[in-house]
């Protein structure tokens, strides 16, 4: 019970991200490149173990844009000019261009490379084929709804490859979901053909979203995990769940991603003792409300800290 856990991204330290703008600048090879980002990753595995995190994540040091490293390995997709994504934040925004497919793995060798490093499991990390269609130009498909099924097809794929190298989690991340209420049905249909048939642990996550207008749908998604964040709400989300009860377990987020601050000890327990009037200990997973890669490595390794430390504590109350 009280499982921590991360919920994806971590920051680049800095030689990565300097390598990453030498690479696009031709100025690296993508071998060269592919070292450091390894190295990266052994840090962060490493950084994890010893803070005592239960389920780990690669930290995503080899992506960019969730949606643009996708559509990168697909088939059927273009790149557009540079766009702003939030803040001073530019990506550039795919174009689905053509039938959607998929030639090989696109995750697998990395989530090898990762779980190598660890006798602790590694989750497979997915975006959702709701999201990847939403955050695209479509210029192929008759419809938002035949874009996204074509992408389900893909990622279902990936995620059946997933399981079969032995990931134990596999999250199907879903951001896009809490933007437009009117097309929940959609990506609950979506993401049902990612999941049917996993025998993997399913978690998706969704975040800053209009949830008072999904809420009474969220039971319908078709996974074992919903992981949102509370932290940045204060944990105002408490009381929807509170009237609606969630049968599914949930990724409790503990601490805001999107704030300098460490959150304290204490406030974390007593945002984790909130949360159990709401939810069964064995409902609840424990980790930030979002990717860390915003903060800074030393920001990130804090709030990790203390939500590790947060929970043994709250653990121990229990046992």
């Amino acid at each position: 019970m009280l499982l921590t856990t991360s919920v994806g991204s971590l920051p680049k330290p800095d030689y990565l991200s300097k390598a990453r703008t030498q690479a696009r600048k031709g100025e690296i090879s993508a071998k060269a490149l592919r070292v450091l980002e390894d190295q990266a990753t052994r840090e962060w595995i490493k950084i994890q173990e010893e803070l005592g995190i239960d389920i780990l994540v690669d930290g995503e040091q080899y992506r960019g844009d969730m949606v643009a490293y996708f559509a990168e390995y697909f088939g059927g997709f273009k790149e557009s000019e540079l766009v702003r994504s939030y803040g001073n934040r530019y990506y550039r925004k795919p174009i689905i261009a053509g039938k959607v497919s998929r030639k090989k793995p696109v995750t697998i060798e990395r989530w090898r490379f990762a779980q190598s490093l660890t006798q602790r499991p590694i989750k497979g990390m997915l975006t959702g084929p709701y999201t990847i269609m939403d955050w695209s130009f479509n210029e192929y498909y008759s419809s938002r709804r035949a874009a996204t099924l074509a992408i389900a097809k893909v990622i279902r794929d990936e995620a059946r490859d997933l399981e079969k190298a032995g990931a134990q989690y596999i999250q199907i991340d879903e951001p896009a979901i809490s933007t437009r209420p009117e097309e929940m049905d959609l990506a609950i249909e979506a993401l049902g053909v990612v999941t049917r048939g996993l025998n993997a642990k399913t978690i998706t996550h969704i975040c800053y979203g209009d949830f008072k207008t999904i809420g009474p749908k969220l039971s319908r998604l078709p996974v074992d995990q919903i992981d949102l964040e509370f932290a940045n709400r204060n944990f105002e989300l408490l009381d929807f769940f509170r009237s609606k009860p969630l049968r599914k377990e949930i990724g409790l987020g503990v601490v805001d991603v999107h704030n300098h601050r460490t959150e304290s000890r204490q406030e974390v327990i007593a945002n984790l003792q909130k949360a159990l009037t709401v939810f069964k200990p064995e409902q609840i997973y424990v980790d930030p409300d979002c990717g860390l890669k915003t903060r800074t490595p030393k920001e990130a390794i804090e709030k990790l800290s203390v939500v590790v430390e947060a929970t043994k504590a709250v653990r121990a109350e229990l046992c």
